[in-house]
C-alpha cells in the first residue's frame, strides 16, 4: 500500500476543526502521573527493600517486573484494536481498577511464582493505562490539535518520577513494602478509576472517513514493508537510547564523577527531556515527517557519540546529558505522532500499539543489553559507541 505520508500533524487527511471535551485532558494528565509514578516508578525505590525483607534475589524480582512490561507490549496489541472500535473509558478504567488488584497481589505475594503472576496482570493494566491508550484518545478527539495535547499529557507524565519517587520513599521510611504498595495501590484506585470513568464518558467520535479505516486498508498497512521499517528504526532508537539512560551513572563514575554528581545528571537528563517535549510542536510544523524522524533518531546518536567521546570535565557531561535528555522528549512524541502524520487517526490504536509493541520490549530488555555489553567491550565509553552506531542505523531505516 502507498505510504500516505503528510508533512505536518493534521495535514490534508484530517476531520475538521470539532470541539474537544474539557475534562480529558486534565484528567489524562492526572492519570498518567499518578499510573506511571505508581506502577511504574515506584518499584526502583522500593526493590532494595522488598530484596532485602524477603531474600529473593535482586535479578528474579527485578525479572517479574521486566516480565510486567512485555505483557504491556503485547496485550496494547488487542487494547488498541479495542479502543479503536469502543474509546478509552471502559479500557482505561478497567485498567485502572485492575492496576491497584495487580498492586494489592504484589503486596501480598507469599512467594515469588504470586509475585511475578501480579506483576503480569500489573503488565495487562499499564497496556490499558499508560500513553498508548492515552494518545488514542487525545489523537481522536483532538483531531488536528492533538500535539498540543499530546505534549501537555507527556509534560505531566514527566511529573510522575519528580512526585512520586520521593512520595514512595517517605512511605518506605515509615511502612513496609507491602505496606507501601497496599497503600499505593489504595491511591492509585481511588484518583485513577473515578478520573477515567468520569471524565472519558463522552461520545467516541467517529473515525476519519478520509484516512486509512477499512479492515482491509489497515492490513494493507501491517503488511507494508515500511511500516515495519519504521517500527524496526524505533525499535533500534529505543534500546540505544533506554541503554544510555541506564549506564548514565556507571559511564560518569568511570569518567571520575561522584555518585552524587552522576545522580543528579540523571535526574537534570530527565528535565532537558521535558524541556525537548516543549520544542516538539513548533518542529512538527515546520519539517515534514520522514526527514523529522531520521533527524531526531540520528540525534540521539549524537548525543550518545558525544557523551562515549567526552572524558570530561565533569560540567560539560551534565550538559550532554541534559541535552541528550532533550532528544529522548522529542522522541517520544514523535513515536506519539508517528502513525497519524502517515496514516490518519481512524485506526490509531491498533497501528500506534503495533508499531509500539517491539520498542516497549527493547526498552524492557535496555538494561540488560547494557550490563550484558559493557563488560565485554571495555566499559561503558565503548559501549555509548556501539549505541550511537545503533541509533545511525535506526535513522537510515527511517529515511527509506
Amino acid at each position: 500500500m502507498a505510504n500516505t505520508t503528510r508533512t505536518g500533524p493534521g495535514a490534508a487527511t484530517d476531520a475538521p476543526v470539532r470541539l474537544s471535551p474539557r475534562a480529558v485532558l486534565p484528567a489524562l494528565c492526572l492519570t498518567q502521573i499518578t499510573g506511571w509514578g505508581i506502577l511504574f516508578y515506584a518499584f526502583p525505590v522500593l526493590l532494595s527493600h522488598i530484596t532485602h525483607a524477603t531474600g529473593w534475589p535482586t535479578q528474579a524480582t527485578t525479572g517479574a517486573f521486566s516480565a510486567a512490561l512485555l505483557t504491556s507490549a503485547l496485550v496494547g496489541i488487542p487494547v488498541g484494536r479495542l479502543l479503536d472500535r469502543r474509546g478509552p473509558r471502559v479500557v482505561m478504567t478497567a485498567g485502572s481498577a485492575l492496576g491497584a488488584v495487580a498492586l494489592a497481589g504484589v503486596a501480598l505475594a507469599p512467594n515469588l511464582p504470586i509475585f511475578l503472576l501480579a506483576w503480569l496482570a500489573a503488565g495487562t493494566a499499564m497496556a490499558a493505562t499508560f500513553y498508548q491508550p492515552a494518545f488514542a484518545a487525545l489523537t481522536r478527539w483532538y483531531g488536528p490539535r492533538r500535539v498540543r495535547a499530546l505534549t501537555t499529557v507527556t509534560l505531566a507524565g514527566g511529573l510522575a518520577s519528580t512526585v512520586f519517587a520521593p512520595l514512595t520513599a517517605a512511605l518506605a521510611d515509615h511502612l513496609s513494602w507491602r505496606a507501601t504498595y497496599l497503600t499505593l495501590a489504595l491511591l492509585l484506585a481511588v484518583v485513577t478509576v473515578p478520573a477515567h470513568a468520569l471524565a472519558l464518558r463522552h461520545p467516541w467520535p467517529p473515525p476519519p472517513r478520509d484516512t486509512v479505516s477499512t479492515s482491509g486498508q489497515v492490513k494493507s498497512v501491517e503488511r507494508d514493508l515500511g511500516f515495519w521499517r519504521l517500527a524496526a528504526a524505533f525499535t533500534l532508537s529505543t534500546l540505544a537510547m533506554h541503554t544510555v539512560v541506564f549506564g548514565l551513572v556507571p559511564l560518569l563514575t568511570a569518567r571520575g564523577a561522584g555518585p552524587t554528581l552522576a545522580a543528579w545528571a540523571l535526574g537534570l537528563g530527565g528535565l532537558g527531556q521535558t524541556l525537548g517535549r516543549t520544542l516538539y510542536a513548533p518542529l512538527a510544523t515546520r519539517t515534514p515527517v520522514r526527514a523529522r524522524t531520521a533527524v531526531l533518531i540520528a540525534a540521539g546518536g549524537v548525543t550518545t557519540l558525544a557523551l562515549a567521546a567526552t572524558p570530561g570535565p565533569a560540567g560539560l557531561l551534565v550538559a550532554l546529558a541534559v541535552l541528550a535528555g532533550a532528544v529522548r522528549g522529542n522522541l517520544t512524541l514523535l513515536q506519539a505522532t508517528a502513525v497519524a502524520d502517515r496514516w490518519g487517526t481512524a485506526a490509531y490504536g491498533r497501528l500506534s500499539a503495533l508499531l509500539a509493541a517491539p520498542a516497549t520490549i527493547a526498552a524492557a530488555l535496555a538494561p540488560w543489553v547494557g550490563a550484558a555489553l559493557a563488560g565485554p567491550l571495555g566499559g561503558y565509553p565503548q559501549l555509548y559507541l556501539v549505541l550511537a552506531a545503533t541509533s545511525a542505523l535506526a535513522a537510515l531505516l527511517a529515511l527509506n
